[in-house]
């Protein structure tokens, strides 16, 4: 599978509003289902020109197709935490997660010389933990609780230290 990371435009547009229709995606993602298209719109927009500083977010592409979203939010100078979102629910299982994960990673530390990552998911989130750990992710905590696809589901914090 050939996935890139690329810079998110606001003519992914779209490709952004299919995601919201997609009841799993968003579920899984907290998104409202049925949201208003011009909420979706208006967030995609100040996602694309009015990022928070300490955030960085890539598109995901398969092939020439944008598939999801990757996030480096700052905790400090050396250290994030990622985020992957797949947007088409279809194509999850296929461990494109988690190659955008690494690609998202090797970006931090070569761009910004990042050394410390963090994640967090949801204990129901079965296929996210497996990717964590494959990714050699360790558990560090387990903190609050937040609702995944409908259900109060614990939170898992995980780290990676990169030398």
């Amino acid at each position: 599978m050939n996935i890139t990371l690329r810079e998110i435009y606001e003519s992914d547009i779209d490709t952004v509003l299919e995601w919201s229709q997609d009841q799993k995606f968003c579920q899984a993602n907290s998104w409202s289902i049925d949201r208003n298209p011009q909420e979706v719109r208006n967030w995609w927009i100040k996602c694309v020109n009015h990022s928070p500083e300490n955030l960085v977010r890539m598109g995901i592409v398969l092939g020439k197709e944008l598939i999801g979203y990757a996030d480096l939010a700052f905790v400090n100078e050396h250290a994030v935490e990622i985020g992957i979102a797949i947007g088409k629910s279809e194509m999850w299982g296929k461990g494109i997660g988690a190659q955008a994960a690494i690609l998202v990673m090797e970006h931090g530390t070569k761009a910004y010389q990042l050394t410390e990552f963090f994640a967090e998911t949801h204990k129901a989130n079965i296929r996210s933990i497996k990717m964590l750990e494959k990714l050699g992710f360790q558990e560090v905590s387990r903190v609050g609780y937040e609702e995944y696809k409908g259900k109060n589901s614990r939170l898992i914090q995980y780290e990676l230290l990169k030398e």
